[in-house]
C-alpha cells in the first residue's frame, strides 16, 4: 500500500481515539489533532490523502479549517458533526466538503466512506502524474487542455468553450461538489446573480453529449439542494 497519511480533526479525545484506531487497523498514517489553529498547522507541514473535520472545534471552528484548505488544495475532506440539520450539511457541501457524517455514527461506516474517497481521489491523483499532464480522464473520457478538444471512446466529441470548461472543473476537483453559484464564478469569471436558468441549460447540454443515457446520468450527478458532482468511476 502507498503510504496514505489521514488528518483527524477532533477535539472530543475518546471519539478522536476510536477513529484512529480504526484507521492505523487499516494501516493507514494517521496524525490526530484537537482543535483548528493545530489542523491548519499540521496541513501547512504534511501531505495528507483525506481530512477528517469536525465542525464545533475549539480556536477556529470546522468551516472555517475547510474554507482555508479550500484555497489552494482539493484534497478530500469529510465533514464529521453532530449537526444533522439540512441546512448544516447544505453549508458544508457547497463550502467544498466532499462528504458529511452525522454524529453518532458507525466507525465501519466511517472507514468505509474513506476508503471510497481515497479509491476516487488517488485514481485521479495518478492519472495527473502520467507523462502528459496536458490529459484530463475520467472512465472512457479525455480532456486534452492543449488541443482543447474532448474524446470518448477515442471518438471526438464536439463541445462548446463553456461545456469544455465545465467538464475540466469537474476532472480537475473529481471529489467536489459545486453549487451552480460555483460553476458559474468558475466558467463564466462573472460574479453570479442567482440565474439558475444559464447553469442547468449548460449542464443538460453537457449530459446531452457526454451521458450513455442523458436521462439516467452516471458521469455527472445531481445533488439535490447543493449542485453537482462527478459519478462514481
Amino acid at each position: 500500500m502507498k503510504e496514505i497519511k489521514i488528518l483527524i480533526v477532533e477535539d472530543d479525545e475518546e471519539i478522536n481515539n476510536l477513529i484512529a484506531g480504526a484507521l492505523r487497523r487499516e494501516s493507514y498514517m494517521v496524525t490526530q489533532v484537537y482543535d483548528g489553529k493545530n489542523a491548519l498547522e499540521e496541513y501547512n507541514n504534511n501531505k495528507f490523502k483525506i481530512i477528517l473535520l469536525d465542525i464545533m472545534l475549539p480556536y477556529v471552528d470546522g468551516i472555517e479549517v475547510m474554507r482555508r484548505i479550500r484555497l489552494d488544495s482539493t484534497v478530500p475532506i469529510l465533514i464529521m458533526s453532530a449537526k444533522g440539520e439540512e441546512t448544516d450539511k447544505i453549508i458544508g457541501l457547497g463550502l467544498g466538503a466532499d462528504d458529511y457524517i452525522v454524529k453518532p455514527f458507525s466507525v465501519a461506516e466511517l472507514v468505509a466512506r474513506v476508503k471510497a474517497q481515497l479509491r476516487r481521489y488517488m485514481f485521479f491523483i495518478d492519472s495527473s502524474e502520467k507523462e502528459n499532464t496536458n490529459l484530463l480522464t475520467y472512465g472512457n473520457m479525455t480532456l486534452d487542455l492543449e488541443k482543447y478538444i474532448m474524446l470518448k471512446n477515442e471518438e471526438i466529441i464536439n463541445l462548446t468553450s463553456k461545456e469544455f470548461e465545465i467538464l475540466k472543473l469537474f476532472f480537475q476537483n473529481p471529489t467536489r461538489v459545486f453549487t451552480k453559484a460555483q460553476i458559474f464564478n468558475a466558467v463564466w469569471g462573472e460574479e453570479y446573480m442567482g440565474d439558475d436558468n444559464t447553469v442547468m441549460v449548460h449542464m443538460r447540454r453537457v449530459r446531452n453529449k457526454v451521458e450513455d443515457n442523458p436521462d439516467a446520468p452516471k458521469c455527472i450527478l445531481t445533488v439535490w439542494g447543493i449542485g453537482y458532482k462527478l459519478g462514481d468511476i
